[in-house]
């Protein structure tokens, strides 16, 4: 945050300055990074403390949720950046090693004559990073080896406390061994993605083939539907496993991220199946729910707010003709204008854009918190107790 636009954002009122600052800090992290980060920590997590039904299934909670924000939102960046890109861009031209930030969308799109060389490095640093989504696919079979290991169960319904049950020692077993074997594949899996890597790398430019997997890993939707606009753009922002680019640096992506949440939701559901169908139905109950707001986040929220306010004549001086909003450090140069158009005072114009900003910002964020936070995680819960009730009732009265 520069010094001048501290200044500013300091002269607003007490009541709306902590605010103000937070949302000025999401739109200035880096990449999803921060601000996710903090937005599913207490989307998910926070929600699961307060309504944790066991010592067991507080730890697995805090656990899986710390291990997983932190491995989707600031290993991709490390692991991108600071090392794939290292590694597999040494025998680039030096010209051409600034292009590799360059998103693959935006290669093919231009038709650089270089794209041969820079394409399948980029599939490389890519596939690289397939250490994030497979680390998830991973952190629910490890979450079921602490909880047998630290509090020696493996049965959901004393983890869940449905109903106090001796644990079954066969049962134990096999979850350990799933949970090995899955941990295993997906060890395998990631060896067999550098395999791949360092072929397109060292390889990648002098072969065709290799240049078709390269445009499928960083642009899939233009690798596949070409003459189809929506679906190639569909594609290419949910399913390229390619960075984006920020300022020349390697960021998380909307498309690393769904295919975390993807291969992610593999591992949940396997590894929840290993524990029990009530283990198993809790996740089919939660998962596409939390799942597809992980990718999302807000978004599809905050962009129906703003369709309402415009619809209604709010915000008319901060919301654009096609929903976009400029950013907090855009509001002086805005207020500014709009102080000498009106004939009215800086400060006022400056207060009143960023309680708008705010607000638009703001409310669908707190929204989000509420109901896919607290209402899915009580929500969750109060329904897997009531199927297993209702499964204890039945067998009673088919023994009766």
């Amino acid at each position: 945050m520069s010094s001048n636009n501290n200044k500013i954002i300091n002269t607003l009122p007490r009541t709306i300055r902590p605010a103000a600052k937070f949302v000025r800090h999401q739109e200035e992290a880096a990449g999803l990074s921060t601000s996710r980060f903090i937005q599913d920590v207490s989307t998910c997590l926070v929600p699961k403390v307060v309504f944790s039904r066991s010592k067991e299934d507080l730890a697995e909670n805090a656990f899986l949720e710390l291990s997983e924000e932190t491995l989707m939102y600031f290993v991709p960046t490390i692991l991108g950046q600071q090392v794939a890109r290292k590694i597999f861009s040494t025998k680039l031209p030096q010209n051409l090693k600034k292009d590799v930030a360059t998103t693959g969308v935006e290669l093919l799109e231009k038709g650089s004559r270089n794209n041969k060389e820079i394409l399948p490095v980029k599939a490389a640093i890519a596939l690289a990073a397939m250490a994030i989504p497979l680390t998830e696919f991973s952190l629910n079979y490890i979450k079921n080896l602490m909880t047998l290991k630290v509090f020696k169960k493996s049965d959901f319904k004393n983890i869940a406390s449905l109903e106090k049950q001796e644990e079954d020692k066969s049962h134990q077993q096999k979850v350990e061994k799933s949970a090995k074997r899955h941990i295993g594949f997906a060890a395998s899996a990631y060896a067999g993605c550098l395999g791949l890597a360092a072929l397109l790398a060292t390889k990648g430019k002098n072969s065709q083939a290799l240049q078709k997997i390269s445009e499928l890993v960083v642009a899939p939707g233009s690798a596949l539907f070409k003459n189809k606009p929506k679906t190639k753009n569909f594609f290419n922002k949910y399913f390229s496993m390619d960075f984006n680019n920020q300022n020349g640096k390697l960021v998380l992506s909307k498309g690393q991220l769904t295919t975390s949440v993807l291969i992610g939701g593999a591992g949940y559901f396997g590894a929840s199946s290993d524990r029990g169908k009530e283990n198993f139905k809790e996740t089919a109950t939660r998962f596409p729910i939390v799942g597809l707001y992980v990718i999302t986040g807000s978004e599809f929220v905050e962009r129906g707010f703003k369709k309402l306010l415009k619809k209604g004549g709010k915000c008319k001086d901060l919301i654009g003709k096609n929903l976009e909003v400029p950013k907090f450090d855009e509001l002086e140069e805005l207020a500014r204008k709009l102080a000498r158009e009106k004939n009215t005072s800086f400060d006022k114009e400056y207060n009143s854009l960023a309680k708008q900003k705010i607000a638009i910002s703001g409310l669908p964020y707190v929204f989000s918190i509420g109901v896919m936070g607290f209402f899915v995680s009580g929500m969750t819960n109060f329904f897997t107790r009531k199927r297993y009730e209702n499964s204890k009732k039945t067998v009673q009265d088919v023994i009766k």
